[in-house]
């Protein structure tokens, strides 16, 4: 049986958005295939019970990152690879990519170590081409005669996650999820507009707001300040495949561009994303069936300022935030 391993050690988002090629792959490749995902520390979570990955293999790049990556790369060396799918363009997984055993080795040309493979794709940013499909480009010339479009992102909560999160909302019919939370300043909906949407959202239903542990205290200021009761603070509480499970049985879910807007992707749930800095043509939008985009109507010289935001307005004034008309459905 053919052997794969793609490499995605970036962040949350960007390894849900590698279970597209993941699962596309399993369903199309030519021949029955076994299916490794190299991740970084703290994001192997998410693939628990992925019923296609073979194997995730785990690269903490926080502590002793390169004497780790050495370790990995020993690790990977033990098996020969059919494929190679690197899908990032940092330095650290092209060398992890040159030192693997395998047939061919597949990345984007704009990696810097790129001439150690055997086949290279322009990686488009700017195209309005979405990072699935960037993704899938690696590999279509492997599946093209059974598969001309990627799968979509998928994640698999456990009957245990569905559990507890049944135990939590009970037979509720309509609530909503907010994440309102985000590490770049820039790339999250101004407070103000968050506090109103919630006043507006809790007069008609109530409201989860999940986040990581050290979003609580923040959450916990925009419930305060909103002034109602009919919220739930469940910063820290979740697990990442329980807020999946969660965010699936929202009547909806409203993001920022970030990791929670991907979760929605991955369960096809409905979801709102706020672009702030940042834009959609970048290729992060929202997947579900039912999404919508929200981003400030008039043209700013400023925006997009960059791709991954930054801890405040370089302008100084943050019009892509403050500027943006929000939706009440």
């Amino acid at each position: 049986m053919k052997k794969i391993l793609i490499i995605q050690t970036a962040f949350i988002g960007d390894v849900i958005l590698a279970t597209s090629l993941v699962d596309t792959l399993h369903k199309h490749a030519t021949e029955p295939c076994l299916i490794d995902l190299l991740v970084r520390k703290g994001n192997e979570s998410l693939l628990v019970n992925h019923p296609f990955i073979n194997e995730v293999i785990v690269w903490n790049k926080k502590e002793k990152k390169y004497r780790n990556l050495l370790g990995v790369i020993k690790k990977l060396r033990k098996t020969n690879y059919a494929y190679v799918y690197n899908l990032q363009r940092y330095a650290s997984t092209g060398f992890i990519t040159w030192f693997m055993k395998a047939d061919l080795k597949i990345g984007f040309a704009s990696n810097p170590i790129s001439f150690a493979y055997d086949r290279k794709i322009k990686h488009e940013l700017e195209s309005g081409k979405h990072e699935v499909d960037r993704n899938f480009d690696l590999a279509d010339e492997e599946i093209e005669s059974t598969c001309k479009h990627p799968l979509k992102p998928k994640l698999y909560p456990s009957d245990a996650d569905n559990a507890m999160v049944s135990s939590l909302v009970g037979d509720q019919p309509d609530f909503v999820v907010m994440a309102p939370a985000s590490v770049w300043f820039t790339k999250q909906l101004p407070v103000e507009k968050w506090i109103e949407l919630i006043k507006y959202q809790s007069i008609h239903r109530k409201i989860y707001l999940i986040g990581a542990p050290s979003d609580e205290n923040f959450i916990n200021d925009l419930i305060t300040r909103s002034d109602t009761q009919n919220c739930i603070n469940l910063a820290g509480k979740l697990t990442l495949l329980q807020s999946a499970a969660l965010i699936e049985r929202a009547k909806r879910t409203f993001v920022n561009d970030s990791a929670p807007l991907h979760l929605a992707s991955a369960m096809n749930a409905p979801v709102t994303a706020f672009f702030c800095s940042t834009i959609p043509a970048f290729g992060f939008g929202p997947l579900s069936t039912d999404s919508k985009i929200v981003e400030v109507e008039e043209k700013l010289s400023c925006r997009p300022c960059g791709l991954h935001g930054f801890k405040a307005c370089p302008q100084g004034h943050f019009d892509c935030g403050a500027k943006i008309v929000l939706p009440f459905n």
